[in-house]
């Protein structure tokens, strides 16, 4: 029977066997699992990560700002005006664009009788607040009710801290600026308290009506009046121009302009800032961790010389296998980048979960996959750069060399191309670090500092290899064993060296950074600055004030000058919002600043550009600027600056630059004026007390006390209350920065752990080879533990002096402080190292000095 065969079907192949040769044999390679990358793992998990939960929470924290902009800022456009408040004119422009509501803030003292007497944030809102949000009060009531006039008294909402501290509780009286108020109630949540920044006292709610009864707002009082456009309806698009005429119609307010989708430019440029800082402590971390994956690397292809040998053998060339095995690494680098970029996406979800009231901000936890995906960019970069050199050694080995290379490692040099790769890899780290960062001066010095660190640590341990290289052999065998121990071929010191001391030298620099800013914030500073402030002192008052401050403390100094609020405007004709400062200088331009006119230089600050002016010459507007800021600014002698002061624009002549001497704390200002400048304004009077004896609660609190009573107007502020409210917020930054650098050291011990592990194969070989010859397991055990302490102090040694130099650097350049090498924390710190170094060595070489000889014996 004659006819066609049917056609046979074409043969389907596994989709693992459709792949190129380097992928397929990557793939069959990587089915025996991932024995000995647990390091591997680790380090790049811990590192992606810590840059992932960063970079997650800080989009977390940048959303809910976005998100509550509304309720953060209580309206949708924020006018803000210090020391006046809005004329009809420019309330008008205010109104035509929807309805207005108003809030008072200001410093006062509330007097609790024979009590004493405490500094208040007071708020006085009209009957539209909160417009957006909830203000919460125990007990529940309209706060209407809650601040009306009854009873001979206006009501009151406080801060429980408040009542805490002048052992009150609701229902009880007190008197501000002289005028009775009754709490009715606690404070429980305030929905727009970010938006007032740090404050130095517990709030205190009252009404408008009861601000103007209390007599606290009178020309030149310093209070800031916040006029709240609401436009729930409106798009963003339809508020910016809403702003821009009413920039128009009032251009000479010299208000400050905030919107609901910017509601907060402070907090969001200090997460920028922190979120920068930290980014750079996890980069740390994975620079650390690179170590060990290098470490992880070179024992893999040790591990790997039988299916080298045998692939060169069959005509594979050195290219091809070093691009297989880099397949390997790399896929395995997903894997644990993977693993980092779960753990860090999860960080503000179970940060939501577990601390939501108790975060300063509002937390949205979002995934950010543009985060996430640099975080896994920097993970695979690393394991590129660290892991192509120990590949790259594999190339040109010969077939006889890889088998001889457990006893005789081979000294041949990597390829160009290799070196290429490597430094495209580090290059595009950072390239990476600085297209991201908020200040790329900061990410420069950093990249540069592990740079150097990086060098100064080869250098270190190649130094200690040829130190015990050319020391006279001691006649006891266990020193003799760690002196060759510690330069042998093969030997983990530059390993250990590097990855212990980039741990001691972060924790050295962190502890010295960590007292000098506590001590500059609780010690030093009280000991030089005044004991008291006193704020808003009438004019009109000024003399029997001084003279009554004179009789309370007849040996303390007190120092009073006249004070304003200005807002600078333009700086030699160009509008400050033009103008793009340095970060550390763009304060200045942001808000109000205090000034001053003097007739001679202030305590505190030396001329050091120009003269200051005589009498005559001071009857015309001049200004004196601190020089720092002026050079930021490009103001020079000659040049003007135009402020905003009480409504009015004025431009004043820079006749000379000042340096000031800040951490005084003293009276100062960044702005002086000649006394014709302001010839006739309004003002109020600042003084400050110094009390002879330094800091004393007791006399401090009987003459707030005292001077709230005689003068109810008058602010007193405690030096060291204010800086206890400082100290706080650091102290809580600090505890951040503890946490991220935790990950940095976690990831030096992992990174210690992979070394030790790296030399597993020639420490198990010499162990076999000494145990035949007589050898006991104590007498290896001291050689180890012996080889492990110089390590470790060589290590701590090296991280006491490079972090100390840090932390001078930070703390002098950065922080602009005095620097005190207070070496209590960082020599626990290096004794910890080198422990760490001894324990972890010996527990890392405890398995291979039980091991027995004879099996061992037949492999070599």
């Amino acid at each position: 029977m004659h006819g066609t065969l049917p056609a046979a079907e074409p043969v389907r192949r596994p989709a693992a066997s459709r792949l190129p040769l380097i992928p397929r044999l990557a793939l069959r390679e990587l089915r025996s699992g991932l024995s000995g990358f647990a390091i591997f793992l680790a380090c790049i998990a811990l590192g992606v990560a810590a840059i992932a939960g960063v970079a997650s929470v800080s989009r977390s924290l940048t959303d809910g700002l976005g998100r509550e902009g509304r309720r953060i800022l209580g309206a949708d456009l924020s006018y803000s005006l210090i020391n006046r408040e809005a004329t009809e004119a420019e309330r008008a422009v205010l109104a035509a664009e929807g309805p207005v509501g108003v809030v008072a803030t200001l410093r006062a003292m509330a007097v609790a009788g024979d009590t004493g007497a405490a500094l208040v944030e007071m708020k006085a809102v009209d009957a539209t607040y909160p417009a957006a949000g909830t203000l919460v009060t125990e007990p529940a009531a309209p706060l209407s009710e809650l601040t009306a006039e009854r009873d001979g008294a206006w009501g009151a909402v406080a801060d429980p801290a408040l009542l805490a501290r002048l052992d009150l509780k609701v229902g009880d009286r007190m008197t501000v600026g002289g005028t009775p108020f009754a709490v009715r109630a606690s404070l429980v949540s305030e929905p727009d308290r970010i938006a007032n920044g740090i404050g130095f006292g517990p709030r205190l709610i009252v009404s408008q009506a009861a601000l103007r009864a209390s007599g606290l707002v009178r020309p030149g009082s310093l209070n800031r009046w916040s006029y709240r456009l609401l436009r729930p309806e409106a798009t963003d698009s339809d508020l910016k121009q809403a702003s821009e005429r009413i920039a128009k119609a009032a251009p000479s307010a010299g208000w400050e302009m905030r919107a609901r989708s910017d509601a907060d430019p402070r907090f969001a440029k200090s997460i920028e800032r922190f979120t920068q800082f930290l980014t750079l402590v996890g980069l740390t971390a994975l620079i650390v961790g690179g170590v060990g994956v290098a470490n992880a690397v070179h024992s893999f292809v040790e591990r790997k010389r039988g299916s080298i040998a045998t692939l060169k053998s069959v005509g594979a060339p050195g290219s091809q296998v070093v691009a297989l095995y880099l397949t390997q690494v790399m896929a395995i680098a997903g894997i644990g980048t993977g693993i980092g970029l779960a753990i860090g996406a999860a960080i503000p979800f179970v940060i939501a979960v577990l601390f939501r009231d108790a975060l300063p901000l509002p937390l949205d936890p979002t995934l950010a996959p543009s985060e996430l995906a640099l975080a896994a960019a920097y993970g695979l970069l690393t394991a590129l750069a660290f892991a192509i050199t120990p590949l790259g050694r594999a190339h040109d080995i010969p077939v006889s060399g890889l088998f001889r290379e457990g006893v005789e490692p081979s000294g041949l040099k990597v390829r160009t191309r290799y070196r290429l790769i490597l430094a495209a890899a580090l290059a595009a780290l950072v390239a990476l670090a600085l297209a991201t960062a908020f200040d790329r001066r900061v990410a420069l010095i950093f990249m540069a500092a592990a740079a150097i660190a990086f060098a100064l640590l080869r250098l270190v341990g190649l130094g200690l290899m040829t130190l015990a290289r050319r020391l006279p052999r001691p006649k006891r065998a266990a020193p003799r064993m760690a002196l060759a121990n510690l330069h042998r071929p093969g030997a983990i010191t530059p390993a250990i060296v590097l990855s212990l001391g980039l741990g001691v030298t972060l924790l050295v620099t962190l502890s010295l950074i960590d007292a000098n800013v506590r001590r500059a914030l609780s010690s030093s500073l009280p000991a030089r600055a005044p004991n008291l402030f006193f704020l808003d002192i009438p004019a009109s008052d000024a003399a029997s004030f001084h003279a009554f401050l004179g009789k309370a403390a007849p040996t303390g100094k007190i120092e009073r000058v006249p004070m304003m609020r200005g807002r600078i405007m333009a700086v030699d004709g160009v509008p400050s919002e033009k103008i793009k400062p340095p970060e550390d200088a763009a304060w200045v331009l942001d808000g109000d600043r205090g000034i001053t006119y003097a007739d001679d230089p202030p305590d505190g600050s030396t001329v050091v550009a120009g003269k200051w002016w005589s009498e005559a010459e001071g009857r015309e507007p001049l200004v004196s600027f601190e020089a720092d800021l002026a050079r930021a600014l490009h103001l020079d002698i000659g040049g003007t600056v135009t402020v905003n002061v009480l409504g009015r624009n004025l431009t004043a002549r820079v006749a000379n630059l000042r340096k000031v001497e800040w951490r005084s704390l003293g009276i100062n200002f960044v702005m002086v004026f000649s006394p014709g400048t302001f010839k006739g304004a309004p003002h109020s009077d600042l003084a400050t007390l110094s009390l002879p004896g330094g800091p004393d609660a007791k006399a401090e609190n009987l003459i707030l006390r005292d001077v709230a009573k005689a003068f109810p107007s008058v602010t007193g502020v405690r030096v060291r209350d204010a800086l206890e409210a400082v100290s706080d917020l650091v102290g809580r930054l600090v505890v951040a920065i503890r946490g991220a650098s935790a990950v940095a050291v976690l990831a030096s011990l992992f990174v210690l752990a992979g070394a030790v592990a790296a030399g597993h194969r020639a420490r198990l070989y010499d162990a076999v080879v000494l145990k035949v010859l007589g050898a006991t397991r104590a007498r290896l055990l001291s050689a180890y533990a012996l080889e492990y302490a110089v390590l470790g102090l060589a290590t701590a040694l090296f991280g006491l002096i490079a972090g100390t130099l840090a932390g001078w650097v930070i703390v002098t350049r950065v922080m602009k402080l005095d620097f005190v090498a207070d070496l209590s924390g960082a020599l626990a710190a290096a004794i910890l190292a080198v422990a760490v170094a001894v324990a972890a060595g010996l527990v890392g070489t405890w398995r291979i000095l039980g091991q027995k000889p004879a099996p061992y014996l037949r492999q070599f």
